[in-house]
């Protein structure tokens, strides 16, 4: 059996722990530079929040409803979703992290347990241990146990905060429920297709002929529809590596000057470079794009976008860098107003099938380098050694005028209790 614990509304959930006051408020989160809303509390979306929202378009309603309004604190989110599966792993050996706010569990050799009280049993442990209030679905196949968090989230009075599929006649009773629209792995274009088929929920969805799937779907499709027939076909797949990494920002105000965007194209070549070493990768492709101000009607249109290749494998700031300021210096044009800059690399391959080019590649040194600069980053702050290129006195600072304390993740910040 499978088990899927999703976090009831996280981001809102994390503030909530250490507010009390904000029990049963309305709460919306914003994205990067107080944007637009990127979460909402059940209350806020009652009220008709929607989900990416410009956020200047909601402040009356925001403030005639009561509505808290937070930016992103992604400090805390990461540190409460850590304690969240650190908790959900004394439950079981076998944990895959979904994502910030989900995770599979397998419960092999469960069988003589009450799987209904053992979900309850986490959802209890989870709130207690760390306030965050979770959903459980289990069932025998990842799919299902998708389908069955869905019920255990719509019905927690009837459930208990935790649902189990383990008939055959909950499991149709379950895919008759679920529109095909919200299965897992179905986005909206074969959702429109299935449809126009007549095929409106996920148990008519199990009724496809396989060819038909695999044609239409490919192979992908054809796994997802034999595990929510309740074969085990998707099991832990292993992490695998980014097909492509990004650093895009929106400035807070516009910007004309080319210094200004070639020091912020080096600190974002150096973040994506970061990345892919991370993940013990190498890059090809190096994209730069720039955007101005899509909702300022009264200045030009300028949206360029040119990816340049790297010729050899890397992983190298410097060469990256390199090759994002020669992009940069092609799509630039004076006169016009930019809101937004980014840096993307692709084409990424993992360290160990690199290919290298005989007459021309990455300097060795380099590699030395960087290693250097990562360690010595990573154990006295992200910021203290950066490439020549980049302004060591300019922090990027997003606009974060809602930002609520770093509770677990800065000394200051932590919550003194008076007894």
């Amino acid at each position: 059996m499978f088990a899927l614990v999703d976090c009831n509304n996280f981001y809102a959930s994390c503030q909530r722990v250490f507010d009390p006051k904000l029990q049963h408020r309305p709460i919306v989160v914003l994205s990067n530079n107080d944007g637009c809303v990127i979460a909402r509390s059940n209350e806020a979306k009652a009220l008709g929040v929607a989900m990416g929202a410009p956020a200047f378009q909601f402040e009356k309603l925001f403030e005639e409803k009561g509505i808290a309004v937070f930016s992103s604190n992604y400090a805390l989110y990461g540190d409460m979703s850590n304690r969240v599966m650190n908790t959900l792993a004394d439950f079981t050996p076998d944990i895959q992290v979904y994502s910030i706010d989900e995770a599979f569990l397998k419960l092999y050799g469960f069988d003589h347990f009450d799987l209904t009280r053992y979900g309850q049993q986490m959802h209890r442990w989870v709130k207690q241990c760390t306030g965050i209030p979770i959903s459980v679905g289990i069932a025998p196949t990842k799919a299902l146990s998708k389908v069955a968090n869905k019920i255990a989230k719509k019905f927690p009075d009837r459930t208990g905060n935790a649902y189990v599929i383990d008939t055959k006649d909950k499991a149709e009773k379950a895919l008759r429920w679920t529109q095909i629209g919200d299965v897992w792995g179905i986005g909206r274009r074969y959702a429109d297709k299935l449809q126009r088929l007549g095929v409106h929920n996920a148990w008519q969805f199990t009724q496809m002929p396989d060819e038909w799937v695999q044609n239409n779907m490919s192979i992908v499709g054809l796994r997802l529809k034999r595990d929510l027939s309740g074969l085990a076909t998707l099991d832990f797949e292993d992490i695998k590596p980014k097909k492509n990494i990004s650093t895009t920002r929106s400035f807070e105000g516009m910007v004309k000057e080319y210094d200004y965007l070639r020091e912020r194209v080096a600190t974002f070549s150096y973040a994506c470079a970061e990345k892919l070493r991370n993940q013990n990768s190498n890059c090809n492709l190096v994209t730069v794009f720039l955007n101005t101000n899509r909702f300022r009607q009264d200045l030009a249109a300028y949206n360029p976008c040119l990816t340049v290749a790297t010729g050899f494998p890397t992983s190298s700031a410097m060469d990256i860098n390199g090759f994002a300021q020669k992009a940069l210096k092609l799509i630039y044009k004076e006169g016009y107003h930019y809101k937004k800059a980014g840096v993307i690399i692709s084409a990424i391959s993992p360290n160990e099938s690199r290919q290298l080019n005989m007459f021309w590649g990455e300097d060795p040194r380099q590699m030395d380098l960087m290693r250097t600069m990562d360690k010595i980053n990573r154990s006295i702050g992200s910021t203290k050694v950066m490439l020549a290129a980049q302004d060591l006195g300019r922090k990027w600072k997003m606009k974060q005028e809602r930002l609520s304390p770093h509770y677990t993740t800065r000394w200051p910040d932590i919550i003194t209790v008076k007894s």
